[in-house]
């Protein structure tokens, strides 16, 4: 299988050492002295070699989440979209042209947590 249908099954190549065929273009197909370079090669890999896909830690989760809050995140407004900034403009659009922003395209922040004390 290739590594797209291993990713689809759950799996990682894991201790494959290397492809055990590769699948090439019609063109290089019938020329086996050339080196196959186009975007249709794919290397074949074994099944019964591969492991499950790792999973992430929840500090992993939380890393990655605060970077991608550091590059959707308006330095102005203090608003998180769904989609990366612009590092060039170093802000949203609305903050730097007047541009309004959709409001499907804001993240909304979960309502703080209210203290309930039984008193």
């Amino acid at each position: 299988m290739t590594r797209r249908q291993l990713r689809d099954m759950g799996l990682s190549p894991g201790g494959n050492q290397g492809p055990v065929a590769i699948l090439r273009c019609k063109l290089c197909a019938t020329r086996p002295q050339w080196s196959c370079r186009h975007p249709t090669r794919g290397y074949l890999l074994r099944v019964d070699l591969a492991v499950p896909k790792r999973v992430p830690t929840l500090a992993q989760d939380w890393a990655l989440d605060r970077a991608m809050a550091a590059r959707q995140t308006c330095d102005q407004c203090r608003r998180r979209f769904y989609i990366c900034l612009s590092k060039k403009l170093g802000c949203c659009l609305e903050c730097f042209d007047g541009t309004p922003a959709d409001p499907s395209s804001l993240m909304t922040l979960p309502a703080p947590a209210v203290h309930r004390l039984a008193a």
